[in-house]
């Protein structure tokens, strides 16, 4: 056995993986950035950012420009806040986004992340159990196209990052005509029913590329570890 396979063997028992890096390939976090200098994106919409873990990878990267984080569930807002606190260019909202202006019940679960205005459907639960519900909250909505007038500025070239466990669809339908003014879209597809009422993968990149956007990469994500079915994948459309 080569030293390099004896290496590899002992990364993955502690969960690290091995692989050769090819610059000109890149990963999939890579392949998003390079797309988001080359449309000359400077402001991010972070939608569901839970406790900020998108945007703080995005920050780690380099990221410079402005950060518009919106999460409705009061527990992982409490941690987004405190996350945004020393970045003066990160701004957190305590609202949920969708096709109305209003209020709703979101249905908390177990990991937080996976908590949803929609019900979790059997197949989701089957695989992840620490995410069934354990509660619900009632929370403010808001749509997009509310919102953005007080958030864009002029020269703005906004991305749309939308991680909202099946609400997807809600909150492209509330930015209205305001969604032509993002140079980019990033949202998370499922390919089976994880909550009820959500579009799937291929009949929401239709819909995506109707209002003007091409897929232009993805980023595989949840996935059943015991078959090693993909069951979500981060799709990034941009205007070509």
């Amino acid at each position: 056995m080569t030293w390099r396979r004896q290496l590899g063997l002992l990364l993955r028992r502690v969960g690290f993986d091995l692989q050769r890096y090819n610059p000109d390939i890149g990963t999939p976090l890579d392949r998003r950035l390079k797309l988001m200098r080359h449309h000359e994106v400077n402001v991010l919409f972070d939608v569901g950012a839970n406790t900020g873990q998108y945007a703080r990878g995005m920050r780690n990267r380099g990221m410079t420009g402005r950060i518009i984080s919106f999460e409705p569930l009061s527990s992982a807002f409490a941690a987004l806040a405190e996350a945004a606190r020393r970045d003066s260019s990160w701004i957190v909202q305590n609202i949920a986004l969708g096709d109305r202006d209003g209020e709703g019940e979101i249905n908390i679960a177990g990991n937080s992340q996976s908590s949803s205005l929609l019900k979790m459907l059997p197949a989701h639960l089957e695989r992840t159990p620490q995410a069934r519900t354990v509660g619900t909250e009632r929370i403010r909505i808001r749509r997009l196209e509310t919102v953005m007038p007080d958030l864009l500025r002029s020269g703005d070239r906004p991305f749309l990052k939308i991680d909202a466990q099946g609400y997807e669809r809600s909150v492209i339908a509330g930015g209205g005509a305001r969604i032509a003014d993002f140079v980019g879209i990033q949202m998370e597809l499922a390919l089976i029913p994880l909550y009820a009422g959500e579009t799937l993968l291929a009949p929401m990149i239709l819909h995506i590329e109707s209002l003007g956007f091409v897929l232009m990469s993805l980023e595989p994500g949840f996935c059943d570890t015991g078959t090693g079915q993909l069951l979500q994948t981060d799709c990034v459309f941009f205007r070509p």
